[in-house]
């Protein structure tokens, strides 16, 4: 095979070259490496974003058997290691480098988040009976014209795969249409929503319905937000507010914006708490505080052009979701929040009226928490079943 002859070649010169190399450039090489209980998980993840998105499963399979977590980044290493796993960087796909990997971790199960797929780790693993899965699968049309015109390359790495679970149905498509045996694929799942999907919120306190949280402000968002709550605290005099800038760094300009408008308010950097009627939550690490403690979600972003961010975290909490027009970044996820009774576009001029009418009517306010929670958790998928194919075999290495 051209990939394996011309990778086996490279493999030999960057062999010789080692000694003259820095630590991680050697561990690529698999020169070096940390530590590993042998014949457990093997799981690799591009970099920081993958990694995230697979942190429910990485830990349910680390709880049960050795679990050896590979980045092709440093800063990916470094997250696999804060949050408590073996790491280290992925060999090289060059043969004597993914030999020397394999021989030292000796894996039943590969695991790979996303699209890292790599012709020698896909061959080498098979031939020595590795076991390999796919999780959170995705290619676009894009790429799978690209991979089409390789045909020696992407069929038999497909054809390889054990279990293949997409995030959606066209990447199921795409990648059968290039190769991967139908008999192969697994429930569909969305990695990036089983963080949110395991939260598991209280039943709402008694005030809960007269708090909003404007999640994450951006420059010139404040000021509306500000004035919205203004205007809402006339109708609703108890309506309590949480500004979450953001940037933390942000919290000087955004306390003298709140004193501006003589809104009586606490910082959280300075000890304030949720008794204040304006919270500046300056503070880094509390999120999850706040959206337990409110009813209402503006998630922001949204009110100017910064595309909007994720309404996945409110949904989790059972908050109702408010956002302005700017949602480009997540404009399905919002459309079908809106469709299901989870979420309400507002704009700048209508929001005070908004929240005012939402913190008056604490039913629909609970109606469209739960309905956009319900929909979080059709859209996560239950990773159950996909856990107990990976773990129920492993040990013999058949998935």
């Amino acid at each position: 095979m051209i990939w394996h002859a011309t990778t086996a070649l490279a493999g030999t010169a960057l062999r010789l070259a080692a000694p003259f190399s820095g630590a991680d450039w050697r561990e690529r090489l698999a020169l070096t490496g940390p530590d590993v209980v042998p014949g457990g998980i093997w799981l690799h993840a591009a970099s920081v974003g993958e990694l995230n998105s697979a942190r429910v499963l990485a830990e349910a399979l680390g709880a049960e058997l050795p679990l050896t977590v590979t980045t092709n980044s440093l800063t990916g290493r470094a997250l696999a290691r804060k949050l408590g796993h073996v790491a280290a960087l992925a060999p090289l796909d060059v043969p004597q480098a993914v030999e020397r990997f394999l021989a030292r971790i000796e894996p039943s199960v590969l695991v790979t988040v996303e699209n890292e797929l790599w012709p020698n780790r896909s061959a080498m693993a098979r031939d020595l009976g590795v076991a390999q899965v796919v999780v959170g699968a995705r290619i676009s049309e894009r790429s799978a014209q690209r991979w089409a015109r390789l045909p020696q390359l992407i069929g038999p790495m497909l054809r390889r795969i054990d279990l293949l679970s997409a995030q959606d149905e066209g990447s199921e498509a795409r990648l059968l249409r290039l190769g991967l045996p139908a008999l192969s694929l697994g429930t569909r799942l969305n990695l990036k929503l089983l963080g949110p999907a395991q939260v598991h919120p209280p039943e709402d306190g008694p005030g809960r319905a007269r708090v909003v949280l404007a999640a994450s402000t951006h420059e010139g968002e404040d000021e509306i937000v500000l004035d919205a709550y203004a205007q809402a605290r006339r109708a609703v005099p108890d309506l309590r507010l949480i500004l979450a800038p953001r940037h933390p760094r942000r919290g000087d300009a955004v306390a003298a914006l709140i004193a501006a408008r003589g809104l009586g308010f606490a910082r959280r950097s300075q000890g304030g708490g949720l008794d204040a009627p304006v919270l500046l939550a300056d503070s880094l690490g509390e999120m999850a505080d706040w959206y337990r403690a409110a009813g209402i979600c503006v998630t922001c972003g949204s009110l100017v052009d910064h595309g909007g961010h994720t309404p996945w975290e409110p949904a989790a909490w059972r908050c109702a979701v408010l956002h302005g027009p700017h949602v480009a970044n997540h404009a399905r996820d919002y459309a079908d929040l809106a469709a299901a009774g989870g979420a309400l576009a507002v704009t700048a001029q209508d929001l005070g009226a908004a929240l005012a009418d939402l913190a008056q009517d604490g039913e629909r306010q609970r109606r469209m928490g739960r309905a956009a929670r319900a929909l979080l958790l059709a859209r996560a998928g239950d990773p159950a079943p996909l856990i107990a194919r990976i773990l129920d075999p492993a040990r013999t290495g058949l998935v």
